[in-house]
């Protein structure tokens, strides 16, 4: 079933489920002066996405399309996007720009290095590179730096069809995903490094008061604890695996 929810003020979480995977995809639109979407979806998804994004605002008026790594579910819909909002900008760090969009997008994008602000009005979204986290050399979130929201893409991952957003039970989801993805061909889905430990806490101190997640629930309550959780099931879970093919 498709989602519109409001996860923060201004926040609404866009959501299509594809039942043939289990998966949810979930979409970010900041309702301000400039809106802003955070994912674009996939071509395919694209006239549905579109739609929900009607209900909320004129899809003409996107000023600026965000998404965390070059991947089909994050900005596979982008060129489609910028067709529809002849305003719209995609916004990315040097790394995602220079290898990806610079190519890929029908607009040329705006370059954010570490720490730059994008303002949308009312809101200021921080740029934080996180290489390889989830995965992708070009990976960053957005942080949202009034009401504290992060756009952590596809950390804490949940197969299914999920409530649009919750205060627990999230950590034990991820990890129960994170062991699943581990047991299946598709094993190195988010890779762990020397970084990856160093780089959640950068994310953890961010204190984010909600988590917009791409697949399955967002969650609102101590983001700060959550991520630093999070980093322990990595650990735990991948950084065994790492130190067992090593040994």
């Amino acid at each position: 079933m498709n989602q519109i929810y409001e996860i923060a003020p201004d926040v609404y979480r866009l959501s299509l489920f594809v039942p043939q995977i289990n998966l949810q995809f979930n979409h970010f639109l900041v309702k301000d002066d400039e809106p802003l979407l955070f994912h674009t979806g996939s071509r395919a998804m694209f006239p549905a996405l579109k739609e929900l994004v009607a209900k909320v605002i004129d899809p003409a008026a996107i000023r600026w399309i965000g998404f965390s790594h070059f991947e089909t579910d994050e900005c596979g819909a982008l060129n489609q996007w910028l067709a529809a909002a002849p305003k719209a900008t995609p916004v990315h760090g040097m790394i995602g720009c220079m290898v990806n969009l610079n190519d890929f997008s029908d607009r040329p994008p705006q370059i954010l290095n570490a720490d730059d602000r994008l303002t949308t009005g009312k809101y200021s979204f921080r740029f934080v590179h996180t290489p390889q986290l989830p995965h992708g050399w070009d990976a960053g979130v957005l942080f949202e730096e009034k009401q504290r929201t992060l756009f952590c893409s596809d950390l804490f991952h949940q197969w299914g069809e999920c409530e649009p957003i919750c205060s627990s039970d999230l950590i034990e989801r991820a990890r129960q995903t994170l062991v699943g993805i581990q047991q299946s061909p598709y094993a190195q889905y988010v890779p762990y490094t020397a970084q990856t430990g160093s780089q959640l806490e950068s994310v953890a101190n961010l204190n984010p008061a909600t988590l917009a997640v791409m697949h399955g629930s967002s969650y609102s309550g101590d983001g700060r604890k959550a991520i630093r959780e999070l980093s322990k099931v990595f650990r735990e879970v991948l950084g065994q695996q790492v130190a067992a093919a090593a040994s």
